[in-house]
């Protein structure tokens, strides 16, 4: 592959590309400034300066396709060249045209929530952690199923629901490969508290919005559920690509697919708006 031999994509190719391939074989990087990245981001993005990318080349995934974009296209179309041009062997390198200007699937503000989850922790911790979040997330749903179980959308929450313990069971078996005598799944998960979301925030205060909401349509109802599960994404996202332990990576990468199937979910449930 030659250094101008990257493909430009536009935003609704990058956002069915992103629906089609697993999270494990793409890495989308952002090569703005730290504060156009917390202005509002695509979910899952990496950020990486482009005047840091010549020193960090090494960072670049070798065994993944590669999706730069920039504001409006111009800085990661360079970023594109000058990855290739250092390294030809590079998997399928692609340029999002327009940039996030362009961009017009779910955006979100500020940097993931990382510090949900503690510096340094061992596999077993983080897998722990994470069943925890999606206890949190269960009882958002629960919350939610119960002020609209006459909607229309009712049984898409339900269902959301009972995915969020079916994610627990999926990392629990993450988490329990690594323990002498690990407790049943159902009375570990029972005992978690589910307090804090992957967003890092309150249930508590999400409820409030939830309950704020009550008055208001069903696509506002929608978006806050969808803001949530793009904030569990793009954490998870993010906690692999900071991870140097591929058994990390894999099991993050695995989480967040599983958030991006959510997300498909609540699309096709906004149609019933």
């Amino acid at each position: 592959m030659g250094a101008m031999d990257f493909e430009n994509v536009t935003s609704e190719e990058l956002k069915h590309y992103q629906q089609v391939h697993k999270e494990k074989e793409y890495q989308l990087i952002d090569v703005r400034q730290p504060d156009e990245y917390t202005d509002g981001h695509i979910p899952g993005a990496l950020l990486l300066p482009l005047d840091e990318l010549e020193g960090r080349l090494s960072d670049l995934p070798q065994v993944q396709d590669i999706v730069f974009y920039c504001r409006s296209g111009a800085r990661s179309q360079a970023a594109a060249i000058i990855a290739l041009d250092e390294n030809p062997a590079l998997q399928k390198v692609y340029n999002l045209m327009g940039g996030f200007m362009a961009w017009d699937g779910h955006a979100l503000m500020d940097f993931p929530k990382i510090e949900v989850f503690s510096a340094g922790a061992s596999l077993a911790d983080l897998m722990f952690r994470s069943m925890d979040l999606e206890k949190a997330a269960q009882r958002f749903y629960l919350q939610m199923y119960t002020r609209h179980a006459a909607e229309p959308y009712a049984a898409t929450i339900d269902q959301l629901s009972k995915a969020e313990e079916a994610h627990a069971r999926a990392i629990y078996k993450h988490w329990a490969v690594s323990e002498a005598s690990p407790k049943p799944f159902e009375e570990l998960y029972r005992g978690l508290s589910g307090e804090i979301l992957e967003g890092g925030e309150a249930l508590s205060a999400v409820v409030e919005r939830l309950d704020a909401e009550e008055d208001h349509s069903c696509m506002g109802l929608m978006e806050l559920a969808m803001t949530i599960e793009v904030q569990a994404y793009d954490l998870y996202r993010t906690m692999a690509d900071q991870s140097a332990d591929s058994a990390v990576q894999d099991a993050f990468l695995a989480i967040a697919q599983m958030e991006k199937k959510h997300m498909q979910m609540l699309a096709r449930a906004i149609r019933k708006c």
